[in-house]
């Protein structure tokens, strides 16, 4: 670990798409000392190694929320400034679904792919408002992607060839949310297949399948609604359920400031 945090290790990071959390005294001892904080490593100290534990377990715990804060630890004022790129939708099929999901999570401000390895689907002119539109076997473009916290996977093929390999792949990663379409017969049957390849139920509980919120959605825009719905509760640790019942703020401290 380096004792300073460069400005070529903070480019670095915005640059790849990565997430961090930039921790900087303002007050106290140690005024103006920075750590650099990712899921994996850290850059620079706050000049005790106490102190940069504890620095360290609150900017992963405030990277998982993607929330800025100012923390008071060991008499000192620290900034946790999260850097957070936007987050990444990965739509595996060029179904019909698809199209209409690509356009409301893109106004969402996600980054969408989609992935399909059926030229005559995967095309621009059949889902214009994907970021990326990929021409690969799932899997195999699951294994050379970077797949962290901030990555959302929507599984719409519904189909053994597709989904078995696909969602073995995601079920080793640490992709944040996952949902597969199907229906419950069909959702039961791929979890016995997974389970034949050695997952198990702690496995099967970061699957949300059927995937989205119960709206009772029948057309493409409306199932579309419905997985966004799920995948943005999940971005915010919510269950998704209407806001009529929510015994709890409606906003967070931080939405609160912003409104």
């Amino acid at each position: 670990m380096a004792d300073r945090v460069s400005f070529e290790a903070i480019r670095d990071l915005i640059r790849a798409g990565r997430r961090g959390t930039l921790v900087t005294v303002v007050a106290g001892q140690g005024l103006g000392a920075k750590l650099l904080v990712t899921a994996e490593e850290t850059e620079g100290t706050l000049g005790d190694a106490a102190l940069d534990e504890r620095a360290v377990a609150l900017a992963r715990e405030l990277l998982g929320g993607e929330e800025s804060a100012l923390r008071e630890v060991a008499e000192r004022q620290l900034f946790f400034d999260v850097l957070a790129p936007r987050p990444r939708l990965l739509v595996i099929g060029a179904v019909d679904f698809a199209a209409a999901l690509a356009r409301l999570a893109s106004q969402a401000g996600f980054h969408v792919v989609v992935v399909d390895p059926r030229e005559r689907f995967a095309t621009r002119e059949r889902i214009p408002d994907a970021h990326e539109v990929v021409v690969a076997w799932p899997q195999e473009y699951l294994a050379e992607a970077r797949l962290d916290d901030a990555t959302y996977a929507a599984v719409l093929t519904h189909e053994p060839r597709f989904d078995d390999p696909t969602l073995s792949a995601l079920l080793r990663s640490q992709v944040a949310y996952i949902g597969a379409m199907g229906s419950r017969r069909a959702h039961a049957e791929r979890l016995e297949r997974l389970r034949a390849a050695g997952f198990g139920d702690d496995d099967f509980a970061r699957i949300s399948g059927p995937i989205g919120l119960d709206i009772g959605a029948q057309s493409p825009e409306e199932t579309a609604v419905s997985i966004l719905a799920e995948v943005i509760a999940a971005r915010h640790g919510r269950a998704g359920g209407r806001l009529a019942d929510r015994a709890a703020p409606v906003h967070t401290l931080k939405e609160r400031g912003e409104l």
